[in-house]
């Protein structure tokens, strides 16, 4: 079990979505992101865990 935190962040560092966050067992996981409300652009997945931080970039179109 880890702690996990998902969250998707805008160019300006701020939060606009927490997806996960708690204790998780390893594995593979899958989540849908419904990103609606958000202004076409650039943003950032975060995913952190007790195991290290991955960041990819997520490219929303108008």
């Amino acid at each position: 079990m880890q702690r996990v935190r998902l969250a998707v962040y805008d160019l300006l560092g701020r939060k606009v979505a927490r997806l996960v966050e708690g204790v998780r067992p390893a594995g593979t996981y899958r989540f849908t992101f419904d990103g609606a409300h958000l202004a076409a652009g650039t943003y950032l997945v975060r995913l952190e865990t007790e195991s290290g931080v991955q960041v990819r970039t997520l490219t929303r179109l108008a």
